[in-house]
């Protein structure tokens, strides 16, 4: 997925890094590593299990609007 239009029509709740990587101009490794080690540096919502990350389509989409997140402040 390439356009933030592609990713808001996806079916998935949660997306992989190679979902959003086109999207963000990078390779998914590279959100991987940085979901790891600097979550906080990504800027938009993840959940790491195990070695597995996974991006909530919500709070990326939000994110990538410049919209505040839920639950966080406005």
């Amino acid at each position: 997925m390439r356009t933030l239009e592609e990713i808001e029509r996806s079916p998935k709740t949660m997306l992989a890094p190679g979902d959003v990587a086109g999207y963000l101009c990078c390779d998914p490794y590279s959100i991987n590593i940085a979901a790891k080690t600097a979550p906080e540096a990504l800027g938009f919502p993840i959940s790491v299990m195990g070695t597995r990350v996974r991006i909530p389509k919500d709070g990326f989409l939000r994110w990538a609007r410049g919209l505040p997140q839920e639950g966080g402040p406005a």
